[in-house]
């Protein structure tokens, strides 16, 4: 574990699953037309001790697009019913290709909670470390949570909008180099292809190891920097649907840079849009 705790091993976790104080979330996710559902595969096998966080569900679901912040109420509502408390350790893990323990890390820090970390690697190493495995789903006594969100470090539309003109935040970009550039297709039919102007390119994949870990501080920092990042001034992450934006974020976060947002509608309002301009 780092000094800071952000980031946990899997031998830290496995030396503490007995921790009282600490609550383990699966934040797994997959596209809706892939062939894998996050939920099954949790109630299949999981951390011992882990519960199923839905970044789907605990969304705003009055908004069409895909798992937008949700609500102070929401977010209490859910957390209160998983059993989780004010002063508890929560600990995030995924098993996705587009390392989504980053946006539950995000949520719970937007809404407050002291104490959140990923564990590197995920479920991935964890299973290739031959580490403990369960099928039972455990229950935890409702517990007392009151979830406040920071509407300061989330950005919406217009705001994108007018930071074009104005450049008082750079706009980094987490997808990939070809979707960035509109060499690629987007994953969703009616959404064009290419950027937001003026916005840089750090694909998240960038930021991570062949085996999933984070990459150590300087390596990071080389990347938002080798990519014309200026880590002096403040940042607002995209991606697709602000999901890999937050491992932009939780990045930042571990090199120190805290004057950062998301812009949480992302490329699947952004390109989906007649009105908004895009550069290729």
């Amino acid at each position: 574990m780092s000094s800071d705790t952000s980031l946990v091993s899997t031998d830290w976790l496995s030396d503490n699953l007995g921790d009282p104080n600490i609550r383990i979330l699966d934040a797994s996710w997959h596209l809706p037309n892939s062939d894998r559902n996050a939920l099954n595969e949790y109630k299949s096998a999981h951390i011992p001790g882990a519960l199923f966080f839905d970044i789907d569900e605990i969304a705003d679901l009055d908004n069409p697009l895909p798992h937008m912040m949700p609500s102070n109420e929401k977010m209490s509502s859910r957390v209160r019913a998983m059993g989780i408390k004010e002063t508890d350790h929560i600990i995030v893990y995924d098993d996705s290709m587009f390392s989504t323990a980053a946006r539950a890390w995000f949520m719970f820090k937007n809404f407050d909670h002291a104490k959140v970390s990923i564990l590197d690697g995920g479920l991935p190493k964890w299973r290739d470390e031959e580490k403990a495995m369960e099928s039972k789903i455990q229950n935890f006594t409702s517990s007392h949570y009151s979830a406040n969100k920071d509407e300061s470090r989330i950005r919406d539309r217009q705001q994108i909008l007018a930071n074009i003109d104005s450049g008082a935040e750079q706009v980094v970009d987490a997808r990939a180099k070809g979707r960035f550039e509109g060499t690629a297709p987007e994953p969703r039919p009616d959404s064009r292809s290419g950027h937001i102007p003026g916005s840089f390119n750090v694909p998240f994949t960038d930021l991570l190891n062949e085996n999933g870990t984070y990459k150590d501080m300087e390596a990071i920092r080389a990347e938002f920097e080798n990519n014309g990042v200026d880590l002096s001034k403040p940042v607002v992450t995209s991606c697709g649907s602000g999901v890999t934006a937050c491992v932009l974020l939780f990045a930042l976060d571990r090199i120190g840079h805290r004057d950062n947002a998301l812009y949480d509608g992302s490329w699947t309002e952004w390109g989906t849009r007649s009105d908004t301009p895009i550069v290729k």
